[in-house]
């Protein structure tokens, strides 16, 4: 684990799966119409059961970069953010990423929560560069820590060791 403190909190890095975090909110890499489907949102669905997509079909949808909280079903953690990351190609997508962790952590600070994990957001079918991804994630999160917020932990949950290098060597260079 490689951490980083930034006034009262930790940016956290780990490889693993993120449905076994225990922290406050895990984050899902959602789609604008909230169904889970492959990667970490069939994960999340797999193993948190089927109140998750009861209560996204329930919110409907939320636009990219944007963020909505569930419950976590039967998950460690205790919600679920659905984080709308771009696809590459459709435009703007460097600040699209940028929201869509923002309002991540906006959701946290509104719901009172100390601990979040978030994995590489648009890095899988939505095709966005993991390399880029790092470093705005990484660089939105230092900033919003930087400012008033309860939240104690942010933690970068990379399933696979190249992954979680690349977020490493961006980590340093924040």
């Amino acid at each position: 684990m490689k951490k980083k403190k930034i006034n009262n909190s930790y940016i956290k890095l780990v490889q693993g799966d993120i449905t076994e975090q225990d922290t406050d909110a895990i984050v899902n890499a959602a789609n604008a119409q909230l169904i889970l489907g492959s990667g970490v949102a069939g994960a999340i669905r797999l193993k948190g059961g089927p109140s998750i997509q009861a209560e996204c079909n329930e919110i409907g949808g939320t636009f990219v970069g944007g963020a909505v909280i569930t419950g976590s079903g039967n998950l460690k953690a205790k919600h679920v953010i659905h984080a709308v990351g771009p696809r590459m190609g459709e435009g703007n997508e460097d600040e699209k990423l940028k929201n869509a962790t923002f309002n991540s952590l906006k959701l946290m600070d509104e719901y009172s929560l100390k601990s979040i994990s978030l994995p590489a957001i648009s890095t899988g079918v939505f095709g966005y560069p993991i390399k880029k991804c790092a470093i705005i994630m990484l660089s939105t999160a230092k900033e919003y820590l930087s400012k008033e917020t309860q939240i104690k932990e942010v933690r970068f949950c990379l399933y696979s060791a190249p992954d979680f290098e690349i977020f490493e060597e961006a980590l340093e260079k924040i």
